[in-house]
Parts: structure tokens; C-alpha cells; sequence
């Protein structure tokens, strides 16, 4: 047996249920179900697993419950006693310690883990809603397999009985208000360790939580677990019944956001060499009914002694509304099969807002060559996503910058070589994309289509797609298809800055053509005005855009504008960009054409 130890993300959920004393008293069951299992058919060796309890004393002062079913409650009989826990009144209730032992036999191998849950008490409890609760820490021991000290954890305004009717132990199961659960959570944090690994993990915070009952009770819960467990794929029904409840546990809950101060861990990994991983914080935003809150990252780091690295200054998951996701399924039939969730793909799709991050850097052995290594860092990048369609966000944003990449020093690539020869060892660019469906005009608007490189330059493209209905959108794929045939160009303009990308280029072509660069530039700079001339013959513009490109090319210019207009309010449709493929000069008198360079 290995001993099983929370993930970060569930360790407030793991000691809020250790406080209400709700995941000791199931324990009990689930081992007697693990025992009377059907064997596997397999020739496997078949582990077993006892658990047992043992409560040393309890310490009650104006209870209304004798100790005896206190013992009872804690020893794991909650649903036994769920009306009486729901009601339970006294001043205080101390217990020095609930030592959960599970003995683990697989063939002649037999295993033993100790938990000793220190300190649990409960003040000023008035109708099942303690005033406060605490517990002074966790004990594992699991032998040679490790073990764990988890500090102390409290709470206030702990309603035992809105626990109990979160699984319908207690009534009433159908209430749709949400009650708080409790207040002023605090876990001090503590430290875990196995023979690979070493954890100190930080404390964590939150300040309210409330809930309502799920709707469906611990016993149909536990039923379709059961079902599962025993049934390899779920059927049509179960699979009806999983995305209910999950859809029900989504709008349950409302929280504050939670805060938690990160781990650090050492160990080692597969091949024995020295492994840090550390945080330095997390938060994430409070939940809501059909919200999923976001989660922010401080400080990840991942380090392999004689390896690499990996860091993220910081990382943003942000929210996701699920409430259209949700109301396709409270509206599904029963039975729920692979056909229903094809047909319904697009509207299941969350309304996920994006991620960002902030300090990223890696650095890795490049796998295709043995001497090289991999190392970028990105300074800053977003993804915003919004205005959600059936799915499909009509509000887009994405930025990054400070993309630097090392080049290969021997990589062999002509071009990497002549780079390096001119002293470029690195790159460092970023871009920006931001685009926009306007419904009042029915117009797609991209913003900004950039990129740049820090001492090369910068492409922006901008303009506008016209046309883009709401039928562009439809979850009827069909129709969606059409509105589609029917979109055309608007406008187009684009917006290019030369802040050292031509030296570069010119560098490498005079080096190929014996040559100085500015010997080359004024060449090709009157080439490319003459061909452009050549190919807009009869456009008005003609001239104006050949000269423009020249200024450009010829250094005389740093900055180059281009835009092109269609003629037509109708914009330049599939059509006439079909027909161009046979005749590009189609399209010429389509549109108007405006160059500028500065």
C-alpha cells in the first residue's frame, strides 16, 4: 500500500471536511465496501483493507447528546445520527484525539497507517451551529512509506446541520437558498514527506463558505458510485444521472475567495536526480452558482538538479461560466448518449474568459542535439475571451511580449549562421491580436493583427469583415455555413515600422552578392517601386503606392501605410477573390488604394 496524500487544490476541502467531521465517520463504510468487493478475476493478489477507529475520551460539557453517541458519531455512524448531530446543543465538546488506523493485506505483505486527527473541539454549539470549531493538527504515520504533520485548522458559525443537508442526511433536500456553512477558515499548513519527496506546505485562508443541499441524498450519491464502479462504461442513464449531479454541484456553492501561501517540496525523480518544486502562493477568486472561479499562480518553480528549469513568475486561470453548459443539461432527456453530446457540443462549451501569465522562462536540453539547449522566456502573454455566441467568443484578445528566444549556436542552419555572424543571438518579439464582432453593424473588427521584434520592426494588419450575422454563429451548422459564404472585406490596412529588420536582410544579401548594403538598397528599392508601378498600371494610385514602397525599402522612410478600401459597400465577397485566382487585376478596380510612408 502507498499512502495517499491530498493534492494542493483540495487541501481547504480535505481539512473543512476533517473539521466537520464528515470524511472520518465515511471512512468505515467505504472500507467495509472495499472488503466485501467482488475478488478481481485476475491472478492479481487481492488487497483488503480494515479500518478502525479508536476514541480514547470525550469531553462534553452541556451537551444534549450522550458521549456515547458523540463516540458513535465520531466513530463513523453520522447517517445513523444525522437528525440528532443536526440538533446537537452544548457548550463544548473536546476530544484529545481520534486515531483512524487502516490495516492494509496484500498476500503475506500487510501494511499499517496511523491518522490521528488532535484536538478536535467544538464551543458554543446551539442547534447544530457551532460557534466555533478547531482541530490542533493531522498526524500520518505509514511507516516506511512516509507520513504527514498538518497544523491546526478552525473555523467559525460552523452549521453541522447545512453539512448534513448538503447531502441530504437531513432535511429539507430540496431548499434552493444558499446558507452559510462556515466562516473564518484558517489552516496553518504543515509538512508532508515520503521517500521521494519532502513538502512543507503553507497555510491557507478563507472567510466564507455557504452551500445548499445537492439534491440528491448521500445514498443515491453513493449508489451511482457504486454503479460505476461496477458497470466499465457508464450507460446512456448513468451517464444522464453524472452530468446532473455535476451540473447540480456547480450552482451549490458561493464562496470568498481563498488564499493559500504555496509549498515548497524536494525529492528526486526516476532517474535519482535532485527535484525542487515550489510555490509561492495561490488565490482564487470566489466561487458562485454557475461560476467557476479562477485561480491564480505566484511564483512555480521546477528545477532538475544537472537538467533544467521551468518558472512562471505568475500564472492566471481565469473564471468560466458554466450556467449555458448547465441549462442544456437540466434540459437533456434522461438517458444522455455519445449522439446527444455530438449534437450538443457547441453549447456545452463554458464561457472560459482566458489565462495570462507573467515571467516565463525555460530552460531544457534541446532533444535533436545533444549540445544545445532550449531557452526562452516570455516576459507577458493574455488571453481574453468574451461575448460568448453558442460557444464561440465574439470578443477576442491576446497580447504577448517579450518573447526571447536564444538561437542554436550549431545547429547548422544557413540562416541561423549568418545571423549569428551579424551578432543576433537572440530574438526578442512579441504580438497583439484583438478583434470584435459588432452586432449593431454586423461587422467582424480586427483591431490590431501585429507583430514586432525589439530592434527589427513591426506589422500591424487592421480592418473590417462585413455581413457577420448572428446566423454566422448558429449552432446549426448549415446555416452557420452560409452566413459564412456570405462574409466580405470591407477594409484592410496595414502599418509596418522598419527599426533594423532591412539592415539585417541587406547585410546578408550584400553578402551574398559581394556587395555593400547600401550599394543594394537603392537597387532594389527602385526595382520594387518599378514593379509595383508595372503591376497597378491603370490604377490611379498607382504612382503614389510605387513610391511610398521605395521611400520605404530605400531608407528614406522608417514607417510604411497601406489600405486598401472596397469600392462597393457590398465589400469584396468569396466571388470576387475566386475569381482573382485566375485574374489577380479583378480586383484592382474593386478597390481604392491609399500608401503613405513617413
Amino acid at each position: 500500500m502507498t499512502i495517499t496524500l491530498p493534492s494542493r487544490r483540495r487541501l481547504a476541502a480535505i481539512a473543512a471536511a476533517c473539521l466537520l467531521s464528515v470524511a472520518l465517520p465515511a471512512v468505515p463504510a467505504m472500507a467495509q465496501k472495499t472488503k466485501t468487493k467482488t475478488p478481481a478475476t485476475t491472478e492479481a493478489q487481492v488487497s483488503t483493507t480494515d479500518l478502525s477507529v479508536d476514541i480514547p475520551g470525550i469531553d462534553s460539557v452541556g451537551s444534549n447528546l450522550e458521549d456515547g453517541v458523540l463516540r458513535d458519531i465520531f466513530s463513523g455512524n453520522v447517517a445513523g445520527n444525522a437528525e440528532a448531530l443536526a440538533g446537537l446543543t452544548a457548550t463544548s465538546i473536546s476530544i484529545p484525539a481520534i486515531n483512524l488506523i487502516a490495516t492494509i493485506t496484500k498476500g503475506d505483505d500487510v501494511r499499517e497507517t496511523k491518522v490521528t486527527f488532535n484536538d478536535v473541539v467544538l464551543d458554543d454549539v446551539t442547534d447544530g451551529i457551532a460557534g466555533s470549531i478547531s482541530l490542533a493538527g493531522i498526524t500520518v504515520d505509514a511507516g516506511d512509506l512516509g507520513g504527514a504533520d498538518i497544523g491546526a485548522m478552525s473555523a467559525n458559525n460552523f452549521d453541522i446541520g447545512g453539512v448534513l443537508g448538503l447531502y441530504g442526511l437531513v432535511g429539507p433536500g430540496t431548499a434552493t437558498e444558499l446558507k452559510t456553512i462556515y466562516t473564518d477558515f484558517t489552516f496553518e499548513g504543515g509538512n508532508i514527506e515520503t521517500p521521494e519527496v519532502a513538502c512543507t506546505v503553507g497555510a491557507a485562508s478563507l472567510d466564507e463558505l455557504k452551500a445548499r443541499p445537492l439534491g440528491y441524498s448521500y445514498a443515491e450519491l453513493l449508489a451511482l458510485g457504486e454503479s460505476l464502479e461496477g458497470s466499465g462504461d457508464p450507460s446512456p442513464e448513468e451517464m444522464g444521472k453524472i452530468a446532473r449531479v455535476y451540473a447540480n454541484f456547480l450552482t451549490a456553492f458561493e464562496s470568498t475567495p481563498v488564499t493559500f501561501d504555496g509549498f515548497d517540496c524536494d525529492g528526486v525523480d526516476d532517474e535519482g536526480r535532485a527535484l525542487t518544486i515550489s510555490v509561492a502562493g495561490m488565490t482564487t477568486t470566489g466561487m458562485s452558482p454557475g461560476i467557476y472561479p479562477g485561480l491564480t499562480v505566484e511564483g512555480l518553480d521546477v528545477t532538475v538538479e544537472g537538467d533544467g528549469n521551468f518558472s512562471v513568475g505568475s500564472f492566471s486561470f481565469k473564471p468560466m461560466d458554466v450556467s449555458g453548459p448547465i441549462a442544456v443539461i437540466n434540459a437533456a432527456p434522461e438517458s444522455i448518449d455519445a449522439a446527444w453530446f455530438e449534437d450538443n457540443a457547441r453549447a456545452l462549451f463554458p464561457a472560459f474568459e482566458g489565462f495570462s501569465m507573467e515571467a516565463l522562462a525555460i530552460d531544457v536540453p534541446d532533444p535533436s542535439s545533444e549540445d544545445e539547449r532550449i531557452v526562452v522566456n516570455v516576459g507577458a502573454f493574455d488571453l481574453s475571451l468574451g461575448a460568448y455566441r453558442n460557444g464561440i467568443p465574439t470578443d477576442l484578445k491576446s497580447s504577448a511580449s517579450n518573447i526571447i528566444v536564444d538561437l542554436p549556436k550549431d545547429s547548422g542552419d544557413v540562416a541561423f549562421a549568418q545571423l549569428a555572424a551579424l551578432g543576433v543571438t537572440s530574438i526578442d518579439a512579441g504580438f497583439n491580436f484583438s478583434s470584435n464582432w459588432d452586432e449593431a453593424s454586423n461587422s467582424i473588427l480586427i483591431n490590431d493583427a501585429s507583430i514586432s521584434g525589439v530592434d527589427l520592426g513591426s506589422l500591424a494588419v487592421s480592418g473590417s469583415i462585413i455581413n457577420a450575422t448572428e446566423a454566422l454563429f448558429s449552432l446549426d451548422e448549415n446555416e452557420s455555413l452560409m452566413a459564412a459564404m456570405g462574409l466580405a472585406i470591407r477594409t484592410i490596412k496595414a502599418d509596418a515600422v522598419d527599426a533594423g529588420l532591412s539592415d539585417l536582410i541587406l547585410s546578408i544579401a550584400a553578402k551574398d552578392q559581394k556587395t555593400k548594403p547600401e550599394t543594394l538598397r537603392p537597387i532594389i528599392a527602385g526595382f520594387a517601386e518599378g514593379t509595383v508601378i508595372g503591376y497597378l498600371a491603370g490604377v490611379a494610385e498607382a504612382q503614389k503606392v510605387g513610391g511610398a514602397i521605395s521611400a520605404f525599402l530605400g531608407g528614406k522612410a522608417k514607417s510604411l501605410s497601406i489600405a486598401l478600401t472596397a469600392k462597393d459597400a457590398a465589400g469584396l465577397s468569396l466571388q470576387d477573390f475566386m475569381a482573382a485566382e485566375e485574374d489577380p487585376s479583378l480586383l484592382l478596380g474593386k478597390v481604392t488604394i491609399d500608401a503613405s510612408a513617413k
